[in-house]
């Protein structure tokens, strides 16, 4: 284990948090809640058959783990009514609530937005929207924040040329397919937020283009320049700076030639990709060709932590997600 991702789980196993895990039907995840709770990190509700998620995963221990089943618990109707509530005014009906309450996602997200756990980790086994739509209609965006988006935390190997901090955050690698200007400021303030809060570092923030101030020119270079001007108008104190290559923003000898008065350049450590298609190869290429490990995507926005996993996700990627879970509530 790398020491920054030992450091997150120290940090988040003092905060005593709870969180679930809506997919007990997944061997990984039970495995998870298994070890995440004998590693102290967090207090583990896993939901699902109680009975049958033991039969299938034999030898592993959760004594100290909190099944519940949807379909058996007695909150169900408390949380049917609560969803009710919520969503009638979109055309839900009673009976439309209680079916939606049994199915394991939606449950969780109950128990997260009536206050019964802390956040909620899930998409082993499901796709994205089943974990974000549920999350979107109950828990909702946080007071000012305008968008959902994800980030995924980037855990450098030993003795990595250049990443000074041990870490680098990437966004948007999981959600927003091509954001506007507007949208890609605010991912840039949101990730700062989560260098701050989950990596413990000061951000750096560098706006990626194809281009390195001017040298090309290009519709979507204006994006990318427009975000940054908007990030400076909306939080100025951010340290910022844009449009940059990729080389430019990480390689000091770089930096020197091609942006040699920016205090961001050839130092970042928040990389703000243009959009889904470069964010997404850009995580994965530092992962497989460069032996980072990539933790996420982790979303960040929600006004309660939710985050969703990659359905190639190991037991370990569980664990890592439950950690930084637990972290994300100091940001609400």
């Amino acid at each position: 284990m790398s020491k920054v991702m030992e450091q997150i789980k120290v940090r988040a196993s003092q905060l005593k948090k709870h969180i679930v895990l809506p997919e007990g039907e997944d061997s990984r995840v039970v495995l998870a809640a298994a070890s995440a709770t004998a590693q102290g990190i967090a207090k583990i509700t896993l939901i699902g058959d109680e009975a049958e998620i033991k039969r299938l995963n034999p030898g592993v221990n959760l004594n100290n783990v909190k099944i519940i089943n949807p379909k058996t618990s007695k909150k169900l109707s408390e949380y049917a009514k609560l969803l009710y509530e919520l969503r009638k005014a979109k055309g839900m009906t009673e009976e439309q609530a209680l079916e939606l309450a049994k199915d394991n996602t939606y449950f969780a997200v109950l128990m997260l937005k009536s206050g019964e756990v802390d956040g909620l980790v899930s998409g082993a086994c499901h796709s994205t929207a089943n974990t974000l739509r549920p999350g979107l209609q109950i828990i909702k965006t946080g007071k000012g924040v305008p968008l959902v988006s994800s980030y995924f935390l980037m855990v450098a190997p030993e003795n990595c040329q250049y990443c000074e901090d041990g870490l680098f955050i990437y966004s948007d690698c999981g959600l927003k397919e091509n954001p506007t200007s507007e949208e890609l400021s605010d991912i840039a303030i949101q990730s700062a937020k989560s260098a701050k809060v989950i990596g413990e570092i000061e951000p750096r923030i560098a706006m990626l283009s194809f281009s390195t101030k001017g040298s090309a020119k290009h519709a979507d270079i204006d994006k990318v320049t427009t975000a940054l001007a908007r990030v400076k108008e909306k939080a100025p104190e951010l340290n910022i700076d844009g449009e940059l290559q990729l080389d430019a923003a990480i390689v000091p000898k770089v930096a020197a030639l091609k942006a040699p008065n920016s205090k961001v350049a050839g130092h970042a450590n928040v990389l703000i990709f243009p959009d889904l298609d470069a964010g997404n190869i850009g995580y994965k290429l530092t992962e497989r060709l460069g032996g980072f490990q990539a933790v996420g995507p982790l979303c960040q926005g929600f006004a309660k932590p939710i985050n969703d996993l990659s359905r190639g996700c190991s037991s370990d990627d569980v664990v890592a997600a439950v950690a930084i879970t637990a972290l994300q509530t100091l940001l609400n």
